[in-house]
């Protein structure tokens, strides 16, 4: 273990004994933060789960306005965009980049289930509050969250009318943000709330080829909610949402030149030296960081719809519960994935995709002997998904290929496509049930259970596309298209499946009250995240379908399991001015998914095997005075791939390491996974300065930490980010009563260059014949500083 490490542990036993001599003479108290991680309403402390909220007052002044930045305030949480996907990771598990994978971190907003990775995107509007659940959420939240899941709530009307515009400026990189709220009884049973949303930003990566800033962010939301309380017995709420996030360009540069002699005539081939030659020297490749970047053009445009309805009804002393959900997205994405500014190939891909679900569940009271929550689930959704992979008339590949193919070949290619259809039809029913016994005043034992079917059916058709856009049979290996595609390990079939699999997942927890704030538990509990098909593929499993032999694909992959033993504790200091939770945990992986880039143009599904991640997780707050609160969270991850013969292999990895009997694959037991750093910690103070005059000015410092992690999915040791310290800060005037506030917000003031997702570069290898090669790597923004305006009325 790092020295950080024991320092870390140190200081966290410190704290636990020093908080209470330090401020027994001045102890003013925390305020109680409220959960819903066991679907009913709790303090935080009082909940058996290694579980972090951040409150809408966090939220908004941190400038939080999507998943993917809650990760600098969650440590062992992370969000990461590639270049054909979205990946979120809580302890280091995640789904990779697939559209058939449902999400390990399962999202969920007010109870409905958003199992869509896409879905991540979407920007944070008018929120109560966001929780992060670690561990196997199987029970009460069920759906595949192996890993954990993140608790969405929006804000509900409230008994008085209340409205608030605020407004956002940020000119380095052109960024714009409206957000209004109105919201209070339109009688004396109905209450009402309106959140619009506009924002927009220019971008910071510079795209040489087009000459604009990019991406070009734009993302649009309204939701109204309606909330009728017919009576004490009844609670009915209506929210309708409609919204879209649209972004030009992305933050990618091409980076890190890689040569690798060739075997036979001990010369390599730059990429960029390969370009120049194929474009008749009009393109340089760029491969120093410098917020540059050459593409032709990318996009993503998705527009998403939901409507959620939620009747709560009083039984006596129980509380039914139903929720009813429509879930909705289509969107339309285009990739310059050769990632330069050449003329090379791109892929042009839309999804549609709608959810309905109905939940249904009873609770009892809590101060019971026994209490208990259960219910039924059903869930049906329908994807269809279509890409194409593009090559332009122009394209230095096709020239590349000329040599190879011949010219005859090559012009085949220009203009041609590769075509892939897609369609799935999911059903999925749940029973679930968890109970509390009280043994004594003390101690409590908590048992769950719930047992899940779920059915799909997909079909998968891979088809080639003439030069002069016919759609063209799947033929034989002589088939001149056939051959030319061949080239890029894309294989023409036709097949269709169906999966019918059912799960058990028991859960127990023990917990024990030492006192009347401290409390200690130790659980167990089993996960599953289900099976299904792999959708972008470009070849199938030989046994099914396809031409050549020599293309290997993939087609189903099995369910995901976990097991996860977890202890921990909660405790309350300094009679009530700190507190402290720490969790220790151990999940062991069966056949967990994974999708694996081929090296062309293809992400393959495959099970990685076994895999063992462990560690500890620590966050406290203590209020130092009335006007001083600090705020610290660190997470150690070990993870290792305990039984992984079958990962990809990175561009050049010695024959040494790869598979004997496969030397496509090479085997990665013993090693950690990619986006895992070691250590992640966060350590912030919030600092108010009452005026006399009646202002107020609240400051807020974050420092966000990472140790060094791998980049690449191919866990390539050549490209790995460094650690960092990130800084957050705000400053905010406003009057005493914050009618209104203006507000000063920066990030990343150290102007770290952060990089969340690495990948070799598709088609490098090919068109060097395997001497020359690169990466793509997306970029984190950089230094900003915005002023914030926000008016209540």
């Amino acid at each position: 273990m790092k020295a950080y490490q024991h320092n870390f542990l140190a200081m966290a036993i410190a704290l636990h004994i020093a908080v209470p001599a330090a401020a027994q003479n001045n102890s003013p108290a925390l305020e109680e933060v409220m959960v819903t991680a066991q679907k009913r309403e709790q303090s935080l402390r009082d909940v058996p789960i290694s579980v972090s909220a951040l409150s809408s007052k966090k939220l908004e002044d941190a400038g939080i306005t999507s998943i993917e930045r809650v990760a600098d305030y969650i440590p062992g949480f992370n969000m990461t965009q590639t270049g054909i996907g979205t990946n979120i990771a809580i302890r280091g598990i995640s789904s990779g980049v697939n559209p058939g994978f449902e999400q390990s971190a399962a999202q969920y907003v007010d109870g409905i289930h958003f199992g869509r990775s896409q879905l991540s995107r979407a920007p944070f509007l008018d929120l109560e509050r966001v929780e992060i659940l670690r561990g196997p959420q199987s029970i009460l939240f069920g759906k595949n969250s192996t890993a954990g899941a993140i608790s969405i709530t929006t804000a509900k009307p409230g008994s008085e009318h209340e409205a608030k515009l605020t407004a956002l400026y940020e000119p380095e990189h052109g960024e714009k943000d409206i957000r209004l709220v109105l919201s209070g009884p339109i009688s004396d049973t109905v209450g009402g709330r309106l959140a619009i949303l506009h924002s927009s930003i220019d971008g910071f990566m510079e795209n040489t080829t087009l000459g604009r800033d990019e991406s070009g962010d734009e993302n649009r939301v309204i939701r109204a909610t309606l909330e009728w309380q017919p009576n004490d017995l009844w609670d009915i709420t209506l929210k309708l949402e409609d919204g879209s996030f649209d972004s030009e360009g992305r933050n990618i540069e091409v980076v890190k030149p890689i040569e690798i002699p060739s075997q036979q005539t001990g010369v390599a081939t730059p990429y960029a030296n390969a370009l120049q030659f194929f474009t008749q020297g009009q393109y340089l490749l760029d491969t120093t960081h410098d917020w540059k970047r050459q593409s032709n053009g990318d996009f993503s445009y998705n527009d998403t719809e939901n409507v959620t309805l939620t009747i709560e009804r009083e039984l006596g002393e129980h509380t039914l519960t139903a929720i009813t959900g429509y879930n909705a997205y289509t969107y339309d994405e285009l990739c310059d994935c050769d990632f330069t500014g050449a003329p090379g190939f791109n892929i042009l891909s839309n999804e549609d995709y709608s959810q309905v679900s109905q939940e249904i569940r009873i609770a009892s009271p809590e101060d019971t002997r026994f209490s208990y929550i259960g219910g039924l689930f059903f869930q049906s959704s329908s994807m269809k998904f279509h890409d194409a992979i593009r090559v332009p008339t122009d394209s230095f590949i096709a020239t590349a290929f000329t040599s190879q193919l011949g010219a005859t070949a090559a012009n085949l290619l220009r203009g041609a496509a590769s075509n892939r259809e897609f369609e799935q039809d999911t059903d999925l029913a749940a029973i679930f049930a968890q109970g509390t016994w009280n043994v004594t005043d003390l101690s409590r034992v908590i048992v769950g259970a719930r047992y899940t079917a779920e059915t799909k059916e997909a079909t998968r058709t891979q088809y080639h596309v003439s030069n002069t856009g016919v759609a063209l049979p799947q033929g034989g290996p002589s088939d001149p298209y056939n051959i030319i595609w061949s080239q890029f390990k894309i294989d023409p079939h036709s097949i269709s499946g169906d999966r019918d699999e059912s799960g058990f997942t028991p859960l127990i927890t023990l917990q024990h009250d030492l006192n009347g704030t401290d409390m200690l538990y130790a659980s167990f509990t089993t996960g599953f995240k289900s099976g299904g098909f792999d959708v972008r593929a470009n070849a199938a499993p030989n046994e099914l379908d396809g031409v050549y032999p020599a293309i290997e694909g993939t087609w189903e992959f099995e369910e995901e399991k976990v097991k996860n033993y977890e202890i921990g504790g909660k405790f309350v200091l300094a009679d009530g001015a700190a507190e402290l939770n720490v969790a220790a945990f151990r999940s062991e992986f069966k056949d967990m998914q994974t999708s694996q880039f081929d090296g062309s143009l293809s992400f393959n599904v495959t099970n990685a095997g076994q895999a063992v991640v462990q560690g500890l997780e620590v966050d406290g707050r203590w209020a130092l005075t009335d006007n001083i609160l600090l705020r610290g969270a660190g997470a150690y991850i070990d993870f290792e791939y305990t039984d992984f013969p079958n990962s990809q292999c990175y561009f050049g990895q010695p024959i040494a390491e790869r598979n004997p009997t496969n030397p496509d694959v090479c085997d990665a037991t013993g090693k950690r996974r990619e986006f895992t750093p070691e250590f992640q910690g966060n350590l912030g103070i919030d600092y108010t300065i009452h005026f006399s005059n009646g202002l107020q000015l609240v400051n807020t410092l974050d420092l966000i930490y990472s140790d060094d992690y791998l980049t690449t999915p191919s866990l390539d040791p050549r490209f790995t980010q460094d650690a960092y310290t990130k800084i957050n800060a705000r400053i905010a005037l406003s009057d005493n009563s914050e009618k209104w506030e203006l507000a000063l917000i920066g990030k990343n003031l150290t102007d770290e260059s952060i990089i969340p997702y690495a990948n070799g570069l598709p088609v490098a290898s090919v068109v060097t014949r395997g001497t020359g090669s690169g990466y793509y790597a997306f970029y984190e923004r950089p230094r900003s500083v915005a002023i914030q305006g926000t008016i209540r009325f």
